[in-house]
């Protein structure tokens, strides 16, 4: 009796999971949106409704950085060799945007939707493989893995497994996936943290190599460097054409130094942060599709 009463509850639990669980993801899923966020929790892929970027006319002073990325992923949406990206650099420098700009871009190129962008958070690094594992089934569809701001700290040991991933491993990394990551820092570690392997470590070359080694696993480095004056100047009157805010020239430029001056900083960010307060003191619309 108590058997059965056990088996009946096991059921409900069963059932009740199933319900609440999302169902497996299929091929024409993807076809509703040209980006998604993977959901680890739930090994889900969320669509996005419209991908927050930036028309990549607008992305100046960025030209060798472009033409980098851009033969890279077109070489690997036509299904030839390409390397997985590290794009490092200071902050607001454009490197996230860059990425998404080029997603658009070679869509346009190939006039078809299989090449989908997919955002896995810094946090969720660990859940990579479940990733690979989903979208190594689909065969039509390729897929930019996308993580930004990635880093790890002092104690943190989810870069070993990484390292590995980026491999590929004993199963190699599936043909359909690339990897592109953005951070601030060259090596993806804190000097601190290198330089405490190197005063307390018992073979601090072999250990040290061992965190350093994970950013030579990405097969480019794109180097992301703050902007000049001139380029600065350059992005905000680009912005403004774009949006269509009529102001004067030498007024604009004035604001826009005086702007970059308090922020204590020049960089597409910084420009971007400016056209949106000028365009909110002038009751201009911003679209960006």
């Amino acid at each position: 009796m108590s058997i059965n009463v056990n088996n009946e509850i096991l059921n409900r639990i069963a059932n009740a999971l199933e319900r609440i669980s999302p169902p497996p993801i299929e091929s024409k899923d993807l076809d509703i949106s040209d980006g998604f966020v993977f959901e680890a929790n739930t090994n889900y892929l969320k669509p996005v409704n419209q991908i927050n970027r930036i028309p990549i006319d607008l992305l100046k002073g960025l030209e060798p950085q472009k033409k980098i990325l851009i033969n890279n992923t077109y070489n690997f949406a036509k299904n030839l060799p390409a390397n997985n990206v590290l794009l490092w650099g200071a902050k607001g420098t454009g490197k996230s945007s860059l990425v998404k700009s080029v997603h658009q871009e070679i869509l346009d190129k190939l006039k078809n939707k299989l090449l989908k962008l997919v955002e896995i958070h810094r946090e969720d690094i660990i859940h990579l493989p479940k990733l690979l594992s989903i979208l190594t089934k689909f065969n039509k569809q390729k897929f930019i893995l996308l993580c930004d701001d990635l880093s790890f700290d002092e104690g943190e040991n989810t870069y070993k497994s990484l390292k590995s991933i980026l491999d590929g491993g004993i199963e190699g990394k599936p043909d359909n996936v690339v990897f592109y990551a953005t951070s601030n820092r060259r090596h993806l570690m804190p000097r601190d943290m290198i330089e405490n392997e190197r005063s307390t470590s018992v073979n601090p070359s072999e250990s040290i190599e061992e965190k350093v080694s994970l950013s030579d696993r990405f097969g480019l480095w794109i180097g992301f460097h703050n902007i000049s004056q001139d380029i600065y100047l350059e992005i905000i009157n680009a912005y403004s054409k774009q949006f269509n805010i009529m102001l004067d020239k030498d007024y604009l430029r004035a604001k826009a130094l005086e702007w970059s001056i308090t922020r204590g900083a020049r960089s597409g960010r910084v420009a971007w942060q400016f056209i949106q307060h000028i365009a909110g003191e002038t009751s201009t619309k911003i679209n960006l599709k």
